[in-house]
């Protein structure tokens, strides 16, 4: 039985490992974490020194820049930063980002402290890692993760460039900024968005959802989601408004909701930030104890919060007959082997929640060309499309019975692709290969049963041509 995160992230990668002729040592070597930095720092606040600890791991150096968020939470600790990192690296490779795995952490509670407050822990954090190298555009690049965000990003960014005023790509530091300081569109709904184009990739194949035991689209389908983050909130707000999806039930740190006519997923998301929990929304079923929906009825169970939250001992409960993990590792490997023998598709992490570091990708390019997508050819997309509608128009004028082209037609069509355009277009594109590349290995291999291990044997596979193309 694994116990703790990275040995349940071990588990399922030495299960696929297993299948594969990596050769003496190569396993070994793409498991373990390469290195861990451990920082304790003090910051004067509130007339006292407070001291902080904050972690940076490096799980895999075979592609460089090494990526990774960092997280804000008083649970942070060396063991689930390796996982991550771990996770990381799988993640990377699977969906061909040129980067290794790396992940940080701060333990601390960012409600605990005001802005100003967080801005200096945060600067001092970021000098502690700027100095060692543990952020730099070519070598170490974090991104927000659980308790960050734009804010948190934009300051690592500036303490970044101020330690380094000559290093002319040093925006590309640090990825998911605001706009203003480098950032790019779409990221901020990056993972959300992928989990919606990773589960419509799902449902584009009949073969694939009668696996699930299910049917049609994913219009109708009943959603439960743990988790009205980002990533949740984004996921869901998509799958109801784009693809008709009911969101059953909403799971939050204070209890959960459910409605089986279906939950307003922005209204849920304002009523949190305005009272800071679900506990009281109009229309809805209050359950204490959210975790008990997680073993509720429906088609698609999406954990988008913390790891482990399916374990060993509800997974035998579990009814949704298709899982998509939106968080980092909210399956334990005990739990998979649960879920597997009983028939439920997961659909893993390392795919599933790949979206943020694939706009990442996009973000870090953008700042090493310094130039915003589709500023060069934008309107010279739009002057083609004029001219191919000005002639049909032209030729319809020429027939005894003329036509006219729809005005929303014309609207559409004559709109050049902007930066988000092309980052949903990118971000659509990445998924959409991940999961053919999986679904080829679950499809064509015996011994592999499941979308986890098949994943897994894809990302292992191009590590290892790494490093051996490293003469490793």
């Amino acid at each position: 039985m694994a116990t703790g995160f990275s040995a349940s992230v071990d588990a399922m990668f030495e299960r696929a490992a297993g299948l594969m002729d990596l050769g003496p040592g190569l396993q070994e070597k793409i498991r373990v974490c390469n290195a861990t930095y451990t920082v304790r720092f003090g910051v004067r606040l509130r007339g006292a020194i407070h001291t902080f600890t904050g972690y940076r791991s490096v799980h895999s150096e075979h592609m460089e820049p090494v990526k990774g968020g960092i997280r804000y939470a008083l649970s942070v600790n060396q063991d689930e930063v390796e996982a991550l990192a771990s996770l990381m690296t799988y993640k990377c490779a699977l969906v061909e980002v040129p980067y290794g795995g790396s992940k940080g952490g701060l333990c601390i509670d960012p409600r605990a402290w005001d802005e100003h407050e967080l801005e200096l822990i945060t600067r001092r954090f970021a000098y502690e890692l700027i100095k060692r190298d543990m952020i730099n555009p070519a070598q170490n690049v974090p991104a927000p993760d659980m308790g960050t965000g734009e804010r948190e990003m934009a300051w690592i960014s500036d303490q970044y460039q101020r330690m380094n005023t000559t290093d002319i790509n040093g925006r590309a530091c640090v990825t998911g900024k605001p706009l203003n300081a480098g950032g790019i569109a779409g990221r901020v709904e990056a993972t959300g968005r992928g989990v919606q184009y990773a589960l419509r990739e799902f449902f584009r194949t009949s073969e694939d959802v009668a696996e699930a035991g299910l049917s049609g689209t994913l219009d109708g389908k009943r959603v439960i989601v743990q988790g009205l983050g980002n990533v949740g909130f984004h996921a869901a707000h998509f799958l109801q408004t784009e693809d008709g999806c009911r969101i059953t039930a909403i799971i939050e740190r204070d209890g959960a909701i459910h409605s089986p006519g279906g939950l307003d997923v922005d209204a849920v998301h304002l009523h949190i930030q305005e009272n800071g929990g679900v506990k009281g929304f109009p229309g809805a079923t209050f359950e204490p104890d959210g975790a008990a929906l997680l073993e509720a009825e429906c088609d698609i169970l999406i954990p988008a919060a913390l790891e482990g939250v399916i374990h060993a001992g509800n997974a035998a409960n579990i009814k949704a007959p298709l899982i998509i993990e939106a968080a980092n590792g909210p399956v334990t490997s005990d739990a998979d082997a649960i879920l597997r023998d009983k028939g439920t598709i997961v659909i893993p992490d390392m795919y599933a929640n790949a979206g943020g570091v694939t706009v990442s990708y996009f973000e870090w390019v953008k700042n090493l060309s310094h130039i915003r997508f589709g500023r060069m050819q934008r309107r010279a997309e739009e002057a083609r499309h004029q001219l191919l509608v000005d002639e049909l128009e032209r030729l319809s004028r020429a027939r005894d019975v003329p036509w006219e082209l729809s005005s929303d037609f014309k609207s559409q069509y004559l709109r050049g692709a902007g930066e988000l355009e092309l980052v949903r277009s990118g971000l659509d594109d990445t998924m959409r290969a991940a999961f053919q590349s999986i679904r080829e290995v679950w499809r064509t291999r015996d011994d592999v049963s499941d979308l986890r291990t098949a994943a897994f044997v894809v990302a292992i596979g191009r590590i290892a041509s790494s490093y051996r193309a490293k003469g490793l």
